[in-house]
């Protein structure tokens, strides 16, 4: 298990806390540790991750108790705080989509509608007239430089875009916009 700054829990442990006591702290606390997520979520996944998260952020501070029975209250109180913290984040997160789907149809909704009918369109035109299109318009690059990628002229990619274009509009004459 990595912390933020890339360190593993028992290099950190070897740092002023052995080994044989991080695990033993693990060994004891972390399945009363799950227990009390699981009741605060009901979730056993996120209930184990939460006593993971908990171990990760209070192994810096293992080498500052006194009392190695602290440990279990540092460690409750963590895991109520990152539970309580989960919770928060769904809570705007839910809050967010919840706006957004209540939100009414927009006009981004409508180029949405328009995009796709576009695209699919464009997928229409012969290849040549498509890949000239979209190098010109969506890549955007000169007549040149679309003539150097489809291997032929200038004079070329100006007439498979004017071609194409043409076969756009025609179609698109029917579509709402």
């Amino acid at each position: 298990m990595r912390e933020e700054g890339g360190t593993t829990m028992g290099e950190m442990a070897g740092e002023g806390v052995d080994r044989g006591m991080l695990s033993e702290l693990y060994v004891a606390y972390a399945p009363d540790g799950i227990r009390l997520a699981y009741l605060l979520t009901g979730d056993r996944a996120l209930a184990e991750d939460l006593v993971q998260d908990a171990f990760v952020r209070l192994v810096g501070r293992l080498r500052h108790l006194r009392e190695p029975a602290a440990f279990w209250t540092y460690l409750r109180r963590t895991i109520v705080n990152l539970a309580t913290s989960h919770f928060r984040h769904r809570r705007v997160e839910r809050a967010y989509l919840e706006r957004v789907a209540a939100a009414p149809t927009t006009l981004a909704n409508a180029n949405d509608e328009l995009d796709e009918t576009m695209h699919r369109i464009l997928l229409e035109l012969p290849q040549r007239q498509r890949a000239a299109i979209v190098l010109r318009f969506y890549e955007d690059l000169t007549d040149v430089q679309t003539a150097a990628v489809l291997a032929c002229s200038p004079g070329t990619v100006r007439s498979l875009v004017s071609r194409g274009m043409q076969m756009l509009r025609e179609e698109m004459e029917g579509v709402a916009r």
